[in-house]
């Protein structure tokens, strides 16, 4: 069965207008609450602002984390890994640096090692940066168009309501990559392949969290192979548990599942999970244990 893009765009919708409508589901019971111990009510902008203070002095953060697969916007782009990452920031400007080393499928065969490199700004809900990934396939500044090889550099633009209500949207376009493909004239077109993702993040009591998230291509991209001109590629959904060794460092146990409805939508056979041809599959699983500084 083929699903068409008015039919796509109906579910997307319903599915932004369903996660849309859950921060005030899960905080209507609270809010009442607060309401009815004669706290003072504050106004719309107080309630969604209060929690964004400025950034004082210097912040730091790391993790470690292994995991069954590697997932990213709704693609599976590797087997059992592990990652870290380390942030350094100053008045809402941050360096980040992420690693993976994993292997690309359960044959065990072929490693992927990569380094994601971040610099950008975050203040007042909004996070703005520019995110250069090196493959280790290629020369470092090599942006080079050939398939699945060269670097590529994006920027990303995301914004979270505030804590109350961590509901996010995230835009993200490639600007130098392995990103162009040829139209029906004959002509290599750069696709400016970009991404947008709205999520939520619900935190219950004793560590616990659920996040969800809706991701789909505005147009033809290398998320949906350059095929079509409108694509919901990723839906996901993560529990979380989280325990707290000291005041800054902390554990996590997640699990995780993906759905890609375009590629469902392409071939339903790649619903069917095979070890050795993982990246074709429209739906995956992962789990994921790590360790953190907060």
């Amino acid at each position: 069965m083929t699903i068409g893009n008015s039919q796509i765009r109906k579910r997307v919708i319903a599915l932004v207008l369903c996660i849309g409508a859950l921060p005030f589901v899960f905080n209507a019971g609270a809010y009442g609450r607060e309401e009815a111990k004669g706290e003072t009510k504050q106004s719309t902008a107080e309630w969604l602002w209060e929690d964004y203070k400025k950034p004082v002095g210097l912040t730091y953060n790391a993790q470690a984390r292994v995991q069954a697969a590697y997932l990213w916007r709704g693609l599976y782009t590797g087997a059992a890994n592990i990652q870290a990452s380390a942030n350094v920031g100053y008045g809402g400007l941050y360096v980040d640096m992420w690693w993976n080393i994993g292997v690309t499928d359960w044959t065990f065969r072929t490693f992927q090692p990569e380094v994601d490199l971040s610099l950008g700004f975050r203040r007042w809900g909004l996070d703005i940066f520019a995110l250069y990934v090196y493959n280790f396939n290629t020369g470092f500044f090599d942006f080079g168009n050939y398939p699945d090889k060269g670097n590529r550099l994006e920027i990303d633009a995301a914004y979270t309501l505030s804590e109350k209500v961590p509901l996010k949207f995230l835009w993200s376009s490639r600007v130098a990559a392995s990103d162009c493909y040829v139209n029906a004239a004959g002509d290599t077109v750069r696709a400016f392949s970009s991404y947008f993702e709205l999520s939520y993040t619900h935190r219950f009591p004793l560590g616990f969290s659920l996040y969800g998230a809706v991701g789909m291509t505005p147009w033809k991209s290398i998320y949906s192979d350059f095929d079509k001109d409108f694509a919901v590629v990723n839906v996901e959904l993560r529990a979380r548990k989280d325990w707290s060794v000291s005041t800054r460092c902390g554990m996590m146990l997640q699990v995780q599942l993906t759905v890609n409805p375009n590629a469902l939508a392409s071939n339903r056979a790649t619903a069917r999970w095979h070890p050795y041809a993982p990246e074709g599959q429209s739906i995956n699983a992962n789990i994921t244990y790590g360790v953190y500084l907060k």
